[in-house]
This record gives C-alpha cells, structure tokens and sequence, in this order.
C-alpha cells in the first residue's frame, strides 16, 4: 500500500515517479510487488487524469472524432491530435529500449546524475524561459519536441512530468499550459503502460490478487488526483521551485548514502582479503 500512494502522489509531480518506486526497495528492503501491482497504480492514475480532466478529456476525444468526419480541424482537435502526436515518440523508444532503460539505467548513479540536471533544467525554464503561449497555441511541432522529452524521462530519475512541463515552458508555454499538456500526454502513454501490463498477465498467466489490485487502484487513484488538485492549486504561487529544491535535496540524500555504502563494500572486502 505504501509503494501505491508513492506511486500515486509522485506520478504527476516534477520530482519521478520511476526513481522514488527504484529506490525504495532499497532503502527500505520492500519487496517488488510485481506486474498486478504495476497494473493497478496505472489504473488507478489513468482514472484519476481522465477524471479531474473530464470536461477537457471529453472535448479532445470528441472533436478528435469530429475532425475526422469533417477532414478539418473542429474545436479541440488540433489540441488532441497534438497529444497523439506527441505520444508517437515515447512508444517509439519504449519499444526500442525499454529491456536496456529497465536493466542498464536503473542504476542510482544514473538516477542521482538525471535528478541534478532536470532540476536545474527545470528551475532555468521556470525562471528564464516562460512565456504567454497557451494550449491553443500548441503546434505539431511542439508536440514533437514534447514528446521527445517524454521520451527522454523514460531514464529513471528525470520524471515524465518534469520534462514535459521543462519543454513546453522553454517553447513559451505559461507554466498552467505546460502542466496541463504535460497531464493531456500522461493518458495515452499511462493507457498504453497499462495496456502492456494487461497482456503480460494474459500472455503469461500470471495470478493477480484482485482484491489487492482493487485496493492498490484505489489508493493510487486517491492519491494521484490529490496530487494533481494541489499541484495545479500551488502553481502560480509557488511555481516549479518546491520541486526543484526536492530534487537537488533528494540527489545529495542519495549521493550520501551511496557514498557510504561504497565506503562500507570497499571497507569489508578488506577485511576479508586480510582475513
């Protein structure tokens, strides 16, 4: 239950989910929970985007359709195929990569490395970059560039929030249309998260506690529409700061107890070799 309400209160925050699920096991000796447990948090985080966006979802996805039928752009289209373009390049590279980023990039060398410089490329578009663009000034070509950014927080430690958010305010974007396309793009990839889990557990007969999946959902969903409501409440009078000394506080927390546990392998493997 603990990993759950991680999960669900770090999905949408600046700060990376991926990392905080990482090292946790880590530091606190829990065990991983395993693909029911993933598929659950998805679940439970789809919903709760889906729901505190109802109005703006709904809109998007029917004049998506709209758009088609009338072969030119209608209402909210250009804002919804905007986010399925910008989803393009996620799925790409998590199809192409995702067995190396699980494997080779889970390091906590790498996570504290990736928490440094997205809290400083973070903290330069929140000072420096932001502009007045809003979501209707959104562009295929900003969706692109969002996308890849997307992409890139597939690395443990840069946050899929974070880098969206980075990217739409160094393409001018003001900070609530940043984070709200950044929320738009967490449907599809979370969607398509969960879809994978989905088939991992038919392909493989894996057993689920549905009981616990049920729970794990709703705590995730509780969590993570809590995260959101407070997040979109706080941003204008707090900006991306909080999230940027968290990060640069939880690399130096993480840089230390890495630093000693090497000190303590190195330590150890001495006394034995002189023993």
């Amino acid at each position: 239950k603990k990993k759950k309400i991680i999960q669900g209160i770090t999905e949408f925050l600046p700060i990376s989910s991926s990392a905080h699920l990482i090292l946790m096991p880590i530091l606190t000796g829990w065990d991983d929970q395993g693909v029911g447990f993933d598929l659950a948090v998805h679940v439970g985080t789809l919903l709760a985007v889906i729901l505190y966006f109802r109005k703006d979802v709904s809109e998007l996805f029917i004049d998506g359709l709209r758009s088609i039928a009338a072969r030119q752009h209608v209402g909210q289209s250009r804002l919804g195929w905007a986010v399925v373009v910008g989803t393009i390049p996620a799925c790409i590279a998590g199809i192409l990569l995702l067995d190396y980023i699980d494997t080779a990039l889970r390091a906590v060398g790498v996570i504290i490395t990736t928490t440094v410089v997205f809290a400083v490329l973070l903290a330069a578009a929140d000072r420096f970059a932001r502009g007045s663009r809003t979501l209707q000034d959104i562009g295929f070509k900003d969706a692109i560039i969002v996308g890849l950014a997307q992409a890139v927080a597939l690395i443990p430690g840069t946050s899929r929030s974070g880098a969206t958010i980075t990217a739409g305010l160094f393409l001018g974007l003001n900070r609530e249309s940043a984070s709200k396309f950044s929320f738009f793009m967490a449907i599809p990839i979370t969607a398509a998260a969960a879809l994978v889990k989905l088939l991992t557990i038919a392909s493989e007969s894996i057993a689920v506690d549905w009981l616990g999946f049920l729970v794990g959902g709703i705590v995730s969903f509780l969590t993570a529409i809590t995260a959101i409501h407070f997040f979109l409440k706080w941003l204008n009078a707090f900006g991306m700061w909080p999230y940027v000394i968290y990060r640069l506080v939880l690399a130096v927390v993480l840089y230390l107890l890495f630093f000693w546990q090497l000190l303590y392998v190195r330590k150890n493997k001495k006394t034995v070799i002189s023993a």
